[in-house]
């Protein structure tokens, strides 16, 4: 008869305050973030509204709502910083030495490049003009 051991799941803690408790404390506040958000995104987009009668005008007068644009920007940095910490991590745990700070350079940039161009179409489209 064979016996289990049950052991932790997922990473440990830290040792230790600094940079990487920071992350490791945020990686999973982010993740509870990105639950609640996408739960509330999925309610409304699926349940509160009918997604039969879900076309240009219902985004023009979603998008048309600061808060809502605010919520989705909101996501979109939960989703990339849980993301590339995430990938950090691993990058970190499987890679070494010139290879590691190249990947982490990459991923990096990737990362504040995604944020850049997420943000912008987020902001900068201009507020629709909903029809009254």
């Amino acid at each position: 008869m064979s016996t289990f051991r049950v052991t932790r799941a997922g990473r440990a803690r830290p040792a230790g305050s600094g940079f990487e408790l920071a992350v490791w404390y945020l990686i999973r506040l982010t993740g509870i973030g990105l639950f609640v958000l996408a739960l509330a995104h999925y309610i409304v987009v699926h349940f509160v509204f009918d997604p039969a009668y879900q076309d240009a005008a219902w985004v023009t007068v979603r998008w048309a709502n600061m808060a809502q644009r605010t919520i989705d920007w909101l996501m979109l940095v939960f989703v990339l910083f849980h993301a590339f910490m995430g990938m950090r991590t691993v990058i970190g745990d499987y890679t070494h030495g010139g290879v590691r700070s190249a990947l982490m350079i990459l991923l990096y940039l990737i990362g504040l490049l995604l944020l850049a161009m997420g943000s912008m179409v987020v902001f900068t489209l201009p507020l629709p003009q909903v029809p009254a």
